[in-house]
């Protein structure tokens, strides 16, 4: 699968204390060590040090350390990022979404490999799919766990509609709920997914702990969902629509719960080939490990969105409106990526 690749944090972090992340290699990602290695050709040596774990943690966090991507806005606007809008934004996306959103954006193969590390070894593991939609992603998990160990919840009744169209999710239990209320008792699931779901989270942390609250001792949390751009207009289009979270984001949001275990995989669709400056809708799957019963030991205060107060209607019209028109950038992006695949040589760059 193109794009995938795997990384535990914590050896960049070193790498930086170190101050061994000035070196620049190709495409501007940091490597470690000195110039040479011990009985190696240059290149050798660069390829030995970039592709060892502890490289690829310190590539990341050096990237995103000085990448325009560190500079984000903590007030961007994100129109869409709230739960009302996104009620109506999904109320008419759900009619095409399984045919014009996906094929872009989140394939069967993207998916397969998303889940992969949400290790669904057992068909008797009980599993949560947050923020599951049309069920799109749960017709992957349920090729590996029993339909009725599954439970599909998403805010969106339009999008659980078409979920329940599908002939091999009727033994799922598809429920209405709040990614960050869930309606489940501590302690309830072996797994926890959610795809592409954060995105809409007014509070990602708060989404993530109850993500821990709910798993069991020894449960696995995986997250799927975009990550941030550095190309300039897509980063504007970005910060618009919705939100797009640097993968060190993930990895604070995990570790802050009080997940154990936490990797980041990169995932894309393959005529992409690897290239992440756009951002993208589906651009990594995180998971993380609960070490420990009960509730997460993170405290938080008031829900940053309260779905009961009323709304300006002329305010949330303009915001529905102009995300929208921002969100429809992204449906252009993996067209042009997709044109410039066809029109690109193999073996170079895009």
């Amino acid at each position: 699968m193109a794009m995938a690749s795997t990384y535990a944090p914590g050896g960049g972090a070193r790498a930086l204390a170190q101050g061994r992340c000035r070196v620049r290699g190709p495409a501007g990602l940091g490597f470690l060590g000195p110039s040479k290695a011990a009985g190696l050709p240059r290149p050798l040596a660069l390829a030995r040090r970039m592709s060892s774990p502890v490289a690829v943690g310190a590539r990341l966090r050096c990237a995103a350390s000085s990448s325009p991507a560190a500079a984000r806005p903590a007030t961007a606007p994100r129109f869409i990022q709230h739960k009302k809008e996104a009620f109506w934004f999904y109320r008419f996306l759900s009619i095409v979404y399984d045919h014009v959103i996906n094929p872009g954006h989140w394939t069967e193969d993207m998916r397969d490999d998303a889940l992969e590390p949400a290790d669904l070894f057992s068909r008797h593991l009980t599993v949560v799919d947050v923020g599951g939609g049309t069920g799109f992603t749960t017709l992957g998990i349920v090729k590996h766990v029993n339909p009725e160990n599954v439970t599909l919840l998403d805010q969106s009744p339009h999008q659980l509609d078409k979920a329940r169209q599908k002939e091999a999710l009727k033994g799922v239990t598809i429920m209405e709920g709040d990614a960050e209320d869930l309606p489940f008792p501590t302690d309830s699931f072996d797994r926890y997914i959610s795809a592409g779901s954060i995105e809409y989270w007014p509070d990602p942390q708060r989404g993530i702990k109850e993500a821990y609250r709910v798993l069991r001792f020894g449960g696995l949390a995986c997250v799927i969902g975009p990550v941030y751009p550095t190309f300039w207009l897509s980063r504007f289009f970005a910060d618009m629509w919705m939100l797009f979270p640097k993968e060190e984001e993930y990895i604070e949001w995990f570790k802050k719960a009080g997940f154990r275990d936490v990797k980041l995989k990169r995932i894309g669709p393959k005529w992409y080939r690897g290239v992440r400056r756009h951002g993208l809708i589906m651009g990594c799957s995180v998971t993380g490990v609960k070490r420990e019963r009960g509730d997460s030991p993170l405290e938080l205060g008031p829900k940053a969105e309260d779905v009961s107060k009323p709304v300006n209607p002329i305010t949330f019209l303009f915001r529905f409106l102009v995300g929208t028109i921002c969100a429809a950038y992204y449906v252009l992006v993996p067209i042009y990526m997709w044109i410039k695949d066809q029109i690109v040589p193999k073996g170079m760059p895009i």
